[in-house]
Order: structure tokens, then sequence, then C-alpha cells
């Protein structure tokens, strides 16, 4: 069978050959601006395209025939996606091509701001010469401190040694049997900040992640640091960068990425000791071809029934209909994000157990889908799927087993999910009711029932009388509303747990006061 795919992209002249020669004629390239307009998506079955263009819903409306869409790039922030998947349309991406490319990029960015080359360059071509502003620093014997560890994270770190220079690292994700033959030394944030005379940044946009250098941590850096970013904008926050370069708290800043771009309203853009390009880490020839071939192979191969690799919205599963298993896939999902936000350290075990019959074909599918839970909160959803999860999990040395003995409910049917980090472990147990709904049913010992949506406040304390009623007094003296309190003790005048869904988040202040309550053993508050 031919299929009509159309790019609305620029793409790789070896892409753009591979594609033509499979499918010939019924290529059509179209101009992003234009996309909405040209009669060719009405018949289409495949789509490629960049951050440029947003894949709506009203787009997908023009487009009836659609059953994949390729982005070329990991990031798919602009594609709808749930609604893609309401329709069967497969969303892939193209992760992890240009990791080279963007740490090359990160260290050009480095060079050209430790040795003034942009300024000196500019002030030559005016015609002058004058070499006294311009005195740089060696790299060599300098600290370099990397946040984030992952594909970028890693080749950046390679690079730093063979330029003589001392790494430090933060990732609170990473274990030190990741990191191989590196000799990266992992430490906090602070002791990054602190030592380094360079930092780099790497780490995937997420909550987590957002504004992570900020007011209260650039005071931090050494005098004399430099600051690089070609992550993504929001990960600092630019008003406080502003406000420390011109303190002279730190001597210069590289950006890549803006919170917003174009930058056209950032006073970074004109400040003398910023340089910043618009976002062109991966924007090499060898990158944009290897981006080029593999997407059009991918789209190729799924439109084919080949292969599903890359795919974002559904795992591989060839006997079941996607619709039938994804209340499975969200139960195990939503599991393993709960692992994560509970967990206090870096998880290298999963250990999980299937009761009933409802699982006995599902295992691979809700392992996959319990470890892309887990990941998604650290290197956030554009980057975790459910065919690259067990192989991020691998990468950051998370042992995956099936396990017996975890389950401590009667449900017939039962997930249960075990974590350990460091000398610590955690237990969550997951059921589906009416084969639709997921309940969290078991955290430990305690036996609870709650949904994972919204603003979730979980909180330990002891059994006494009156500790729902003074909780509930607080949170109400603050305006903020319960909208569903589920109490689990395991035994009487011991320990309780307790989640509550809230209607708006606590600010820092009141979880503060919270956590201070001599009756409260611990509080976390999760957003889902």
């Amino acid at each position: 069978m031919t299929y009509r795919v159309v790019v609305a992209t620029p793409l790789s002249t070896a892409g753009l050959s591979e594609l033509r020669a499979e499918i010939g004629g019924q290529a059509e390239i179209v101009p992003p601006t234009a996309l909405n307009m040209h009669p060719a998506i009405h018949t289409a079955q495949a789509l490629i395209v960049r951050e440029e263009t947003a894949v709506t819903a009203a787009l997908l409306d023009e487009m009836p025939a659609l059953r994949v869409i390729g982005h070329v790039g990991s990031g798919i922030a602009r594609i709808d996606v749930e609604e893609a998947t309401r329709r069967g349309i497969l969303v892939m991406n193209a992760p992890g091509i240009n990791a080279i490319s963007a740490a090359e990029y990160a260290f050009a960015l480095l060079l050209a701001l430790a040795r003034h080359i942009v300024p000196a360059h500019n002030q030559l071509a005016d015609g002058l010469w004058d070499r006294d502003p311009f005195t740089g620093i060696e790299l060599y014997n300098k600290t370099f401190g990397i946040i984030g560890l992952g594909r970028v994270g890693s080749q950046v770190a390679s690079r730093a040694l063979a330029f003589g220079m001392k790494l430090v690292a933060y990732d609170p994700y990473v274990i030190e049997s990741h990191l191989d033959g590196l000799q990266v030394k992992l430490v906090g944030l602070t002791e990054l900040l602190t030592s380094a005379d360079v930092v780099s940044l790497h780490c995937a946009p997420t909550p987590e992640t957002y504004h992570l250098i900020n007011s209260e941590n650039l005071p931090m850096l050494k005098p004399g640091a430099l600051l690089i970013n070609t992550a993504h904008g929001s990960v600092v926050e630019e008003s406080a960068l502003l406000n420390a370069l011109n303190a002279d708290q730190l001597a210069g800043a590289a950006l890549d990425v803006f919170a917003h771009e174009p930058p056209q309203e950032s006073m970074l853009r004109r400040h003398p000791r910023v340089l910043h390009t618009p976002h062109i880490a991966d924007n090499t020839r060898e990158a944009q071809r290897d981006l080029g071939v593999m997407i059009v192979r991918q789209v190729l191969d799924a439109l084919h029934g080949r292969d599903f690799r890359n795919v974002v919205n559904m795992p591989v599963v060839h006997d079941q209909p996607f619709e039938a298993i994804a209340p499975y896939m969200r139960l195990a999902e939503a599991i393993g994000k709960l692992a994560q936000h509970l967990a206090e350290g870096p998880i290298y075990k999963v250990s999980i157990e299937f009761k009933g019959e409802e699982f006995e074909n599902l295992v691979k599918p809700m392992t996959v889908a319990l470890l892309r839970g887990l990941l998604s909160p650290v290197l956030g959803d554009d980057h975790v799927n459910y065919i690259n999860a067990p192989i991020l999990a691998n990468e950051r040395n998370i042992f995956v087993t099936q396990a017996k003995g975890l389950n401590r409910t009667d449900y017939t049917n039962l997930l249960s999910c075990q974590v350990q980090w460091r000398e610590e472990e955690l237990s969550i147990g997951g059921a589906l009711f009416n084969h639709s709904d997921p309940h969290i049913v078991q955290i430990n010992q305690y036996r609870t029932d709650f949904r994972l949506e919204g603003i979730l406040l979980i909180i330990g304390s002891y059994d006494l009388p009156g500790v729902i009623g003074r909780v509930g007094h607080l949170l109400g003296e603050n305006s903020i509303n319960i909208a569903d309190w589920r109490t689990g003790r395991a035994e009487r005048g011991g320990h309780t747990l307790s989640v509550a869904t809230l209607d708006h988040p606590l600010p820092d202040a009141l979880l503060h006061m919270l956590r201070e309550q001599e009756y409260v053993r611990h509080v976390r508050q999760i957003t889902f």
C-alpha cells in the first residue's frame, strides 16, 4: 500500500531521499505557514513537523486519514498528544540524536565567553586593535559544574575532561555506578554552585527544574563564574540572572534558550556580558541529516506496521487494541509517578507484582508504563515514552524485577510496586475499578483509596484524636478547600497516613507551618 506523507518542515536531503525512494510522488513538501490551506492534508496518512507547527485539534479535524505524526526532534509540546491519542494517531519523536551537537555547542559558547571572542571580533571589524579589554581565562584546572547528566550532560562531561577540568555534577536521579569512567563527583546543588567556575545546564524542563537557577541561589556562584544554558529557558529565572549580572555576581552568561522565543522583550538580549544565540545548539549538518533520516524511517516503519519505536503515546501491543489496555497503562503509570514523588533518593531497584487474571497478558506494557511514570517527573514527559522507558531505566542502573509477597490487601486484581533507594523502600498498590478507573489502595502498611489527580496533600501523622479537624481548620483559615480526604492506619494508637485532594495548592509558608505541627510526622504536596 502507498501512503501520502506531508512534510511541513525543512528536512535533510538524506531524509527526503529515503522518503521519496519508498513512496515516490506521495511525499508532499508543504511550507509550515501554508499547511492549513494545502489540499494534501485531507488525504495524508502521515505528517512530519517541527516546533514551528502547532498540531491542534482543529488541524487534526482537517486530516481525517492521519495515522502518524512525526516530530523532528525530542520536544512535542506543540502537539496535542491527548487529542491525537483519542483519535488513534501515533505521535513519535526523535530523541537523543542531537546529543553530540548540543554538547559541542555548549563548549563553543563556553570558549567564546571565556575568551571574549565575539566582542573582540566585533571591535576588529570596526577597525580597532586593542588587546587589553579581552583578557580571558583558561579552562584548564577550573571546576566545571554540570546540572543534568543525561545524554547531553554526559557528552559535555567527557569533553570537559579533555580540557583538563575538574568535574562536579548535580543530578538527583543518577547514582555513582552510572558514571562509569567520567570522573565526575556527584554533589548537591548548593555545593556545585559554590565550587564551580563554570556552570552548564543540561536538564529537562520539568516542574522540578522550573527556575532551578534563581534569585536565591545565583548569589552562591563564585565571583567571576560563567553560566551556560543550552537546556531550556524555563530552568533559569531570567530576571534574577539579569540582576546577578548587573551586580557583578558572575562574569558572564551564554544563552541559547530563553523563557520566551524569540526573546524580543528580554533585557538579557542586549546585555554586554551575555552571549546569546537563537536556539541553535543542535543545528548542525550531521544532526539535521540524522534527524531527517531517523524520523522518515520511523514514520515509514509505523505506517507499514514494521516497528513502533519512539512512539510517545502508546506501547507496543500486538494482540489487543490500545483502547482496551489504556486504563491498565494509566494505573501502572500513576503508581510509578507516585513512587518517584515519594522516594527520597535515587531509585535503584523496582519490584513489581501482578495479582489477578486481568493482568496476565499485560505484564510487559504495564511494566513499561510504570517505568514511564517513574521517570517522567525526572526527565519530563517529552523525553520519556513507552518505548524508551526501559532503556532510560537501564541507563540509570535501575534494576527491574518481578516479585511476590508485595500485596498486602485482599483485592483480587492488584498491581503492586516496591521501589528502593539507599537503605529505604516504599510499596504502593493500585487497582482498576470497573475496568477503567485507577485507584491507589495501599501505601506501605496503610490501606487507602484515592485517585491520582489534581493536588494531593500526603500527611503522615500520629493516631491522635482531632488531627483531621486540626488540619482542616488550618487549611480552612487559609482558604484551602479539601475536596476529598482518606486516612489509613496500621494499628490503633500508632501512625496514620492521610491523603487529601485539594482545590488549590498550599503555599510554601503554609506547608512549613503544617510540618511544624506536633502531630505531624511528614508532609508532601504533589500535583498531578
